[in-house]
């Protein structure tokens, strides 16, 4: 692993165009050889996107597979470029929202497109965060990791079996909570609500944490410049009356959010995870 963190440190000093390539090609070997995943994104391309034809699934999977390891090898310049060429490659729309962030609890709500790490760099550059952590079980790679999140401003981390209420407490302290909201992890404090028509296991985390703080939930969305020029970090305007009365329909809302920017770069969502593993009593699973 030490050996591979060389290289990594290495590729930083590539220009981001060659990088970038680079990473589509191993993307390209890695979707014709690492067949479970592969199943794993076309069944849900097969169940998510129902519309397109069969070889407009797997261009999309094998597209997604190019930009997950794109954005693996592109790592290397998050975790190691300095400043100021961070700040050119890094397209912020509007800006980050320090003025909201400033004011109170606030929920930085960033589904899972292959850049979300570049989102977590941006806002790191300008303002320290809290965020859920699962310790890596390499070492090397998990120091790697840890210092490439907080080099700028310190980061708190904080494992998912301590619970919310250290998030909370963090929260009033002004720290935003970096939250990745759209993974399964079974059933627990989830609820199935519809994630393109299908009931998916949702964290139900988001709302319960808005209700309890009064917190902003502001969404942010990283994905690709084009041409290898960088990276577009988008952060939305702060969603009104979330939660509302409803837990259930405040996460619905947020799985259609979800949905229509996954539609916006289909290529970059998260289409490899099993995101309908949890299934609702009686019902098989989807993945064989």
């Amino acid at each position: 692993m030490k050996l591979l963190l060389g290289i990594m440190w290495l590729l930083h000093w590539l220009p981001l165009p060659l990088l970038g390539r680079m990473g589509e090609a191993v993307g390209s070997l890695l979707y014709a050889v690492v067949g479970s995943r592969r199943k794993i994104a076309l069944t849900n391309l097969r169940l998510c996107l129902p519309h397109l034809s069969e070889d407009e699934r797997r261009d999309i999977a094998k597209k997604h597979f190019q930009a997950y390891a794109r954005s693996v090898l592109e790592r290397a310049v998050l975790w190691w470029a300095p400043e100021a060429r961070l700040k050119r490659l890094i397209q912020v729309e509007p800006g980050v929202p320090m003025d909201v962030i400033q004011s109170g609890p606030t929920i930085l709500l960033c589904p899972h497109f292959v850049c979300l790490d570049v989102a977590g760099v941006a806002v790191a550059l300008e303002t320290s965060a809290c965020s859920i952590y699962t310790r890596q079980k390499n070492k090397a790679f998990d120091d790697a990791l840890r210092k490439g999140r907080s080099r700028f401003h310190p980061v708190r981390l904080f494992s998912r079996g301590e619970g919310v209420k250290p998030i909370i407490r963090a929260m009033r302290e002004r720290l935003p909570f970096f939250m990745l909201p759209d993974m399964d992890f079974g059933a627990k404090d989830a609820e199935f609500v519809p994630f393109f028509g299908i009931q998916a296991a949702t964290l139900t985390a988001p709302a319960r944490i808005a209700a309890a703080t009064g917190a902003k939930v502001i969404p942010v969305i990283a994905t690709f410049l084009p041409n290898y020029q960088g990276w577009k970090i988008r952060f939305y305007p702060p969603w009104e009356d979330f939660p509302g009365g409803d837990i259930t329909a405040a996460t619905r809302r947020m799985n259609a959010f979800i949905e229509e920017r996954a539609l916006e770069a289909p290529a970059e969502y998260f289409w490899a995870h099993k995101r309908f593993k949890t299934r609702p009593a009686g019902e098989t699973s989807v993945y064989g």
